[in-house]
This record gives structure tokens, sequence and C-alpha cells, in this order.
């Protein structure tokens, strides 16, 4: 049976992964007779954040992106600084602001120079080198040019600015739906806006099965 990592980043889309976009993951693996496995890094968020009033929480005590991740996966995880990519036929990378605070630093950057966390660089780009498939989901695509070679298609959905980075970075952007996915057939890549643009879980949730779908396709 093939068996899928997925990197986390947290639990709550403010401050972690966006929960809605994990299950999905899960769920539709699952639904193509896939094995999965999530990942996370073993180390501090970047803050907490209220999901109610949507403020960073200053009094909260700091929490461990791989602890919190764990409550998506049920304990079904492992730290990716021992993670074996070896052990995987392809991963995928569920959005959130997580993604953008905990594995990069795009959110508090919010220009090109932003970077990735090396534990998380090394097993996504070991994934690139070994041919093997990848999925990027919400503002997780913006790990791709970072992995990926200059003029990768990649996908944040429409926005404008957002995707202006992107391709300063050396991505090729392509305006995608959240319903739909981007594929670059040339390096078994597909990403999809998901929350980015949906305006609901259902829309979301579309795209993800597609990307699912495709990313299982090509192992």
């Amino acid at each position: 049976m093939a068996k899928v990592a997925v990197v986390l980043s947290g639990c709550g889309y403010l401050d972690g992964s966006e929960i809605h976009e994990a299950v999905l993951t899960l769920l539709y693996l699952e639904k193509q007779g896939v094995e999965w496995q999530c990942v996370a890094l073993n180390e501090e968020q970047k803050h907490v954040v209220n999901h109610i009033t949507q403020a960073v929480d200053a009094k909260a005590s700091p929490r461990n992106v791989l602890e919190e991740s764990a409550r998506i996966a049920r304990g079904n995880i492992v730290d990716i600084a021992t993670a074996d990519s070896d052990d995987y036929d392809a991963v995928i990378f569920p959005g959130g602001f997580g993604a953008a605070k905990n594995i990069l630093d795009f959110a508090f950057v919010g220009n090109e120079t932003y970077k990735m966390n090396e534990d998380v660089l090394k097993f996504a780009r070991s994934f690139y080198l070994a041919d093997k498939p990848a999925g990027y989901i919400c503002i997780a695509p913006m790990m791709i040019p970072l992995i990926y070679p200059e003029g990768t298609k990649a996908t944040i959905g429409t926005d404008e600015s957002t995707a202006e980075i992107l391709e300063k970075k050396g991505a090729k952007h392509i305006p995608t739906l959240a319903t739909d996915i981007c594929v670059d057939e040339t390096v078994k890549l597909v990403s999809t806006p998901a929350y980015m643009c949906a305006k609901n879980i259902l829309e979301a949730s579309q795209g993800i099965e597609k990307l699912v779908q495709k990313v299982v396709s090509f192992i």
C-alpha cells in the first residue's frame, strides 16, 4: 500500500494548520486507499492566536508545533527531523498561517525575501530529488520556488499581490479557483488554493479532493 506524508504546522488556521484542509486531505487519502502519516516540526509555534478574537494571545503558554499537530493526526505523527522520505511515496502540505509562520517566515516578512525552515526544506526537497509526487494547499505553495526549479507551475489562487511575490521568488503562477488544481507534470507537483479563495468548506473540499487524486495517480 502506498504511504503519504502529510506535513502539518500546528492546529488552527491562524497560528497552525488549517484544520479543514488537513482533515480533508487525510479523508481523501483514505478514500484513495492510501496510508498516511503526519509529520511536523518539534519546536515552539511563533505565537498563539485566540481564534474567537483573532488576536495574538500574549498570555498563552508557548505551544509546540508537533504536539498541536498531533491533535489533528490523532497521534499518528512523527518529528520531521527524524522522518525519512524513503518511507513515503508522496508528500502533501496543507495550508493555514502555520505554514506561513512556523514553516516559512512569509507571514512576517511579506515579500520575496522570505525563507523556509531548514528541516522542512530538506524533507520537502528530498521528494523532488527522488522524483516523487507532492501536493501543496492554500498558502503552502509559497514553499514551491524554494524547493523546485525556476519556472515550476504553482498556484495560490487569484490574489495578485501574493502571486506577484511567488513569481518574484521563481515560480510560474497559474491563477486557479478553489475548486480546481494546478499541475506541473514535469515534477509531479500539484497545488490548489483552498481557503486562499474558497468561500466555504465545500469549495475547498473540491480542490483538495482533486489534488489528492492527482498526487496519488503519480505514485
